[in-house]
């Protein structure tokens, strides 16, 4: 790999555009997947918000859910936002019918635990790893994380609830970072892609 890795967006539903553009900002080489042929081809992944049951569908119908399952398992470094989180959950508690997850992060994650869309919000959340202050996350619908099992680090939290964690290659945020220019979660993201290289 080359200093510019080529990064991913999962781009199957949700807010794609904002991460490819946020990833392109932090010297990344960012395109849209939606093929098992285009996963092989990246160096990282991002999934993006949306609608983290509509998403688990889509990937079983694109046929991308055990491509995905596979390159998380092999150690691909891979980023999920808020439905992202929900995607890369090991658990879920009351999942819908039929929702499943990737997996790769040792955590048990609530959906919809910040409330509904009109209670979305703004916040700054100090996220460990991040130099120059908090970041400014955006949450819609979030998901927060209930526990966390002995692999996975707690990086941030807010009001008393996880809203970050990392483990090994895997970084997952309740939150939106693409969505107000600050681009230094994304960039923490490109730099662990950059480590695996």
């Amino acid at each position: 790999m080359s200093d510019t890795p080529v990064i991913g967006v999962l781009a199957l539903q949700g807010d794609v555009r904002e991460h490819l553009i946020a990833l392109a900002s932090a010297d990344a080489l960012a395109r849209p997947v939606r093929r098992p042929e285009e996963l092989a081809e990246v160096d990282g992944l991002v999934i993006p918000g949306g609608e983290s049951t509509t998403m688990s569908k889509l990937a079983v119908l694109f046929g991308m859910l055990e491509p995905l399952r596979e390159r998380v398992r092999a150690g691909m470094p891979v980023y999920g936002t808020c439905a992202g989180m929900i995607l890369l959950a090991d658990k879920i508690l009351d999942p819908r019918s039929g929702q499943e997850t990737v997996g790769g992060i040792d955590m048990i994650v609530r959906r919809n635990a910040f409330g509904r869309q009109n209670e979305s919000f703004e916040a700054a959340v100090e996220v460990d790893g991040i130099a120059g202050g908090p970041v400014e996350g955006v949450f819609i619908r979030a998901p927060w994380v209930e526990s966390v099992g002995a692999a996975a680090d707690v990086i941030a939290e807010h009001g008393g609830h996880i809203v970050a964690v990392r483990q090994g290659n895997a970084l997952a945020t309740s939150f939106h970072p693409e969505l107000t220019g600050d681009h230094r979660v994304h960039a923490l993201f490109v730099d662990m892609v950059r480590a695996v290289g």
